[in-house]
C-alpha cells in the first residue's frame, strides 16, 4: 500500500510540470557570460546555465550557427530563498530595454532581450515588471519582449562560467563594451556591476 502511494505521488508530481519549471526562469541580456557573472553569485540560485533559445535551428552552437535563436541563460533557483520577482528586479538593472539592435556593443538578433517565461504566474510577474520600466521611463520605448519559452540549448563547455574561467578577457570585454556605465547611464545607483 504505501509502495503504491509513493508510486501515485510520483505520477502525480510528473504531471505537473509547472511546478518543476517554476524553479526556473530563462533571460536574454545580450552577452551570455555577463548576465552569468550577474546571476550565479545571488543566493538561492543553484546554477546559472549559458546557451540559446528561442529559435527554431536544432543544436545551435557559438562558433558556428545560432541562427534565429537568443543569448540566453537558464537559471535554476530555489524560490524560498529567492524569489522569480527578485531574479525579475535583478534582470532589468542588467539589461538596456531601449536597444533595438542587441546589447551594448553586441549587436544582432543573438543579442537582443528578452524574457522567457514557462508558465502563466512567470508570464504575469514578467509583464508586470515590465509595465513598471515601460511607466519609469515614459518618455523612451521599451523593446524587451516577455515570450513563451522554447527549447533551451546549453551553449559549449568553453562558454560556461567564462567569467571565472577567464578573469582578464572578460573584464576586458566587459568594460570595452561599456556595459557597466551603460547600465549606470540607465539605472543610476540600481545599475548591476
Amino acid at each position: 500500500m504505501k509502495i503504491r502511494a509513493i508510486a501515485t505521488l510520483a505520477l502525480l508530481g510528473a504531471l505537473q510540470p509547472s511546478a518543476v519549471l517554476a524553479d526556473k526562469a530563462i533571460f536574454a541580456g545580450g552577452c551570455f557570460w555577463c548576465m552569468e557573472q550577474a546571476f550565479q553569485p545571488q543566493a538561492g540560485v543553484t546554477d546559472v546555465v549559458s546557451g540559446f533559445t528561442g529559435g527554431t535551428l536544432e543544436n545551435p552552437v557559438y562558433d558556428g550557427n545560432h541562427e534565429g535563436h537568443y543569448e540566453a541563460i537558464e537559471i535554476t533557483y530555489d524560490p524560498k530563498v529567492i524569489s522569480y520577482q527578485q531574479l525579475l528586479d535583478l534582470y532589468w538593472v542588467n539589461v538596456d530595454p531601449f536597444d533595438s539592435r542587441g546589447q551594448f556593443c553586441d549587436k544582432g538578433s543573438s543579442y537582443l532581450s528578452a524574457i522567457f517565461v514557462l508558465d502563466e504566474n512567470q508570464r504575469g510577474l514578467a509583464e508586470a515588471s515590465r509595465q513598471q520600466v515601460v511607466n519609469e521611463f515614459s518618455d523612451s520605448t521599451v523593446v524587451t519582449p516577455v515570450l513563451d519559452a522554447s527549447r533551451f540549448y546549453p551553449v559549449e563547455e568553453g562558454h560556461q562560467d567564462y567569467y571565472i574561467k577567464n578573469p582578464i578577457r572578460y573584464r576586458y570585454y566587459k568594460t570595452a563594451c561599456r556595459r557597466v556605465s551603460r547600465l549606470e547611464d540607465i539605472w543610476g545607483e540600481r545599475a548591476a556591476h
